[in-house]
């Protein structure tokens, strides 16, 4: 069964690039796109996703704030925290805050793939991302 994702991030283009690396690379199912924490949950309530991937960064509800909302209304649903700076205050927010895992976005090549298994709890196959 394919995994259901959200995708949230205020840059368009990082946000059609990684639909793209997950439609191509894996099983996914991206089910929408959102630019901010609000429509993020505006989404979430609409389409219920398995995982939302969900930008630390984003004006005016940043993915802090928007993890805390998602996880109160939702609390079995899965967040994935990306960030272009790994602070390990950014991390310990973000697992305070309810996100499953906190990833910095030049690692998804190698770590996005074993991250949405694990939160899962699923083995799944191990795709050739070092050739994309």
């Amino acid at each position: 069964m394919a995994i259901r994702l959200l995708l949230v991030d205020d840059d368009a283009g990082f946000r059609g690039t990684l639909r793209e690396l997950l439609e191509q690379r894996v099983e996914a199912q991206v089910l929408g796109e959102a630019g901010s924490g609000e429509e993020a949950i505006r989404l979430t309530d609409d389409l219920r996703p398995d995982i939302v991937l969900m930008d630390l960064a984003m004006p005016r509800m940043n993915g802090l704030e928007a993890t805390r909302q998602l996880k109160a209304r939702w609390p079995n649903l899965v967040v994935i925290i990306l960030t272009v700076h790994d602070e390990e205050i950014s991390r310990r927010m973000a697992m305070a805050a309810g996100a499953a895992a906190f990833l910095e976005k030049k690692t998804l090549g190698v770590r996005l793939w074993p991250t949405l298994a694990t939160v899962r709890g699923q083995k799944l196959p191990y795709p050739d991302w070092e050739r994309a």
